[in-house]
């Protein structure tokens, strides 16, 4: 069974706080979710690769552009809500 310590070090990871009946609640299902990965793990690693039967081919279609480039440049940037020039403008955002 996974530990209070361990669940808390998750929280801590994920950035997410946690009441101490949530901790509670969490053991029994992070249990069920390992162990459900370990019987996932476990039919991987036996099973064997079967050869392929008969030549493999791959199939690749031409690239063909359905319409003219920047048909649809002004159409979205009419959508945005700030702009300059030809560029749609977003707030800057700095994770630290």
């Amino acid at each position: 069974m996974i530990s209070q310590s361990d669940i808390e070090k998750l929280a801590q990871l994920a950035r997410i706080e946690l009441t101490e009946e949530e901790k509670q609640k969490l053991a029994p299902e992070i249990d069920a979710i390992l162990g459900y990965v370990a019987q996932i793990q476990k039919i991987s690693s036996n099973t064997e690769t079967q050869p392929v039967l008969g030549a493999v081919k791959n199939i690749i279609r031409t690239d063909i552009a359905l319409n003219e480039p920047s048909s649809h440049t002004q159409d979205i940037l009419a959508e945005a809500p700030h702009r300059e020039g030809d560029y749609v403008t977003v707030q800057k955002i700095i994770a630290q």
